[in-house]
């Protein structure tokens, strides 16, 4: 019987960088701390929601800000297949109108040269490839990195990655058929500088 470990973060990440962690509902921002304490993460601030705009100080100040847009978790559907009953009329509209808030909000912590990356659990073009269109045409100083550079912090695994996921210009797009995982999609925005 083989033993699971638990991921630690490499000793030189604890020191380098610091990161900053928020959600506009508390609720879901409650479970990050039992979270960084099993990562053993010490270089973490959690910024809870409240009046202020907790997250004003680090505009323009950003080098990747990631985005794990809120979304209709249609990707999710393999795992947890009782969740499209759930779906509301709307729901995807609603969704829609709140990545175009985060993208657009990430776009101003980022500094010239960095980047937002954007995911969702949806395999729908509305929430993924069509957001990442309308954000460029927003933001006229960001571009997409292409996605074949993306998986390439896989090592030897990145070529069979490649072959499972499906790519667009806006980013990489996987599926329960073709990658055995839930349906995620992922975008790299890098703003000019």
């Amino acid at each position: 019987m083989a033993a699971a470990r638990r991921w630690r973060s490499p000793p030189g990440w604890r020191t380098r960088g610091q990161l900053y962690a928020t959600d506009s509902d508390k609720r879901r921002l409650a479970p990050i701390h039992a979270r960084l304490e099993r990562a053993g993460a010490r270089n973490v601030q959690v910024r809870t929601p409240g009046r202020a705009d907790v997250l004003a100080d680090l505009a323009g100040r950003a080098d990747l800000v990631l985005v794990d847009a809120p979304c209709t978790g249609i990707g999710a559907w393999r795992r947890n297949p009782d969740a499209k009953w759930r779906v509301r009329p709307g729901a995807l509209e609603t969704r829609m109108k709140e990545q175009v808030e985060a993208l657009d909000r990430a776009a101003l912590l980022v500094k010239p040269g960095g980047r937002v990356a954007y995911l969702t659990c949806s395999v729908l073009a509305e929430e993924n490839d069509d957001q990442v269109r309308a954000f460029l045409q927003r933001h006229d100083d960001f571009g997409v990195t292409p996605p074949a550079e993306l998986p390439t912090v896989l090592g030897d695994r990145a070529f069979l990655f490649r072959r499972a996921v499906l790519m667009s210009h806006q980013g990489l797009l996987m599926t329960p058929r073709r990658t055995d995982t839930d349906g995620f999609f992922v975008s790299v925005l890098r703003r000019s500088g």
